[in-house]
């Protein structure tokens, strides 16, 4: 199984425009491919990394972007406001607000 997936991507490669390292003989792609790793012009463990590799994806992280329109619009950057209220002063707030109701 392992040689048919190895043999798989190795033709992939050539189909893809990768050099051959032995004649073609008039043979197709999968059969080059074969005969490459036969002859050992192809490592196979190399092959086993190049086909990982090929099948890892990159997940890329979403970051927050800062606001440039804002900025060139000449409005602040949208950023949360620094809490410099106290617990005490917090605390008046929120019974003046209840005794205005």
């Amino acid at each position: 199984f392992e040689l048919v997936m190895l043999a798989a991507h190795r033709a992939r490669e050539i189909q893809s425009g990768s050099p051959i390292t032995i004649d073609r003989d008039n043979d197709k792609n999968p059969v080059v491919a074969l005969r490459e790793i036969a002859d050992e012009t192809q490592s196979a463990e190399v092959l086993r990394e190049r086909m990982i590799e090929s099948h890892q994806t990159q997940i890329e992280v979403d970051e927050p972007e800062e606001d440039q329109m804002a900025l060139l619009m000449g409005g602040d950057m949208d950023r949360p406001m620094v809490d410099d209220m106290s617990e005490e002063k917090l605390l008046r707030a929120l019974m003046e607000a209840q005794g205005e109701l």
